[in-house]
């Protein structure tokens, strides 16, 4: 019976200790099957799109000099030259300086995408922004120092960027205006703005043509801290991603907007606000943009004219699918991204395959990503009867997603 009593704790804990140590491996065996899930379908969609280009590559290979009819071997050429051109210290800086505006628009597109709402107002909220930074830019650049006018420029592009975004978030608020929709109708309202400003109010005074003040002669040009071109933003951007998945995933406001976004009736019924939430989330994502086109005019453009536009707005919707809704995610998409930005040109004098192939590639990457989240939208509905997850997750990660 001694015997017994004094063996007997030593194995219960022994046998604790091995539960315990199942439990471990069981929650890192599941975190890291769901990572490989998140990471397995952005994957395939760049392979897929890549095997696709080289298609095409090789079907229009014949109207190329010096090439055969199908010249097997020009896909590889092309996508070699892409990989060289980035691989240059020229190349990962321009990697860098692409991959700016895409993360931090990205960046609202997914914060967007957690909370159940499709924004494809970042057109018009980028150059709304722009416009923000011009107003500080003609206003005071010339008499203050750039340590007063760089920082005021980009808050007030934030600001003219948020309150682009806060529009269509206020109209489903009150009224349930689909975001869509107003987003779409509003890029074409901002445009038209910026455009008069840039011909009006902003105007170089005295010039030959409409064109507005340079960033660089009125102290508002961001400072250079890389290569030839690499600006300050792109400190910018790279703080900007940690500080979105703090707010998404550390704070109560992530909760409720990844709440709202799985299950919005849900959301209601625990108390939360959804309707303030909305605004909020399509503010912050406006003030993302608005950001991205400030440090483009203060750090790549520094100079814009009647006819200035982007397709960074639409760019965002892939590297937001593309990062799966994530802000680490988002990321490593606006990367990608950025560098075969940064590769196209060396790909067209190298293997004379037109730089516009990138565009081909990343709308073919956009169209498996979509046929994706159609799926896990199909297998959501049926598992939640009506109630559809966020875009971008998975339907088994509910709004947790993935941290």
């Amino acid at each position: 019976m001694n015997g017994q009593a004094t063996t007997q704790p030593p194995t219960r804990s022994r046998n604790a200790a091995v539960r315990a140590l199942t439990a471990v491996a069981r929650s890192a065996a599941r975190a890291l099957a769901a990572l490989a899930r998140s990471v397995a379908e952005p994957f395939v969609a760049i392979v897929l799109a890549l095997l696709v280009g080289a298609v095409g590559i090789v079907m229009f290979s014949g109207l190329k000099a010096g090439h055969s009819n199908f010249d097997v071997g020009l896909p590889v050429a092309a996508y070699l030259a892409l990989l060289q051109g980035v691989a240059s210290p020229n190349g990962i800086t321009s990697t860098l300086v692409y991959a700016t505006p895409l993360i931090l628009t990205g960046l609202g597109v997914a914060l967007g995408f957690r909370a159940g709402l499709f924004n494809i107002g970042g057109r018009g909220q980028f150059l709304f922004g722009t416009v923000g930074a011009l107003v500080v830019a003609t206003t005071v650049g010339a008499s203050q120092s750039s340590y007063i006018t760089v920082p005021l420029a980009l808050v007030a592009g934030a600001l003219f960027g948020a309150m682009a975004g806060f529009i269509p978030g206020f109209l489903k608020a009150t009224s349930g205006a689909h975001e869509v929709v107003t987003t779409i109708m509003l890029n074409y309202v901002f445009v038209f703005v910026t455009y008069w400003a840039i011909s009006g109010p902003l105007a170089l005074p005295n010039a030959h043509q409409p064109i507005t003040v340079d960033m660089t002669t009125h102290n508002a040009a961001l400072p250079i801290i890389l290569g030839r071109d690499g600006h300050a933003g792109i400190l910018l951007a790279l703080i900007a991603v940690p500080l979105i998945w703090f707010l998404l995933y550390r704070t109560t406001i992530g909760f409720e907007i990844r709440s709202a976004g799985a299950n919005p009736d849900a959301a209601r019924y625990g108390g939360m606000k959804t309707n303030r939430l909305i605004v909020l989330t399509m503010s912050i994502a406006g003030m993302m943009s608005g950001l991205a086109g400030a440090t483009t005019l203060m750090g790549v453009v520094h100079q814009v004219s009647p006819g200035y536009d982007t397709t960074v707005g639409f760019d965002a919707i892939t590297v937001a699918l593309l990062g799966r809704s994530n802000p680490v995610g988002v990321l490593f998409a606006g990367l990608l991204l950025g560098a075969m930005r940064a590769g196209s040109q060396t790909m067209q004098i190298q293997a004379g395959v037109p730089a516009e192939l990138v565009d081909a590639l990343q709308a073919i990457i956009l169209v498996f990503l979509v046929v994706n989240v159609l799926r896990r939208w199909r297998i959501g509905r049926a598992a939640n009867r009506g109630s559809s997850p966020a875009i971008g997750l998975d339907a088994t990660q509910g709004a947790e997603g993935v941290a």
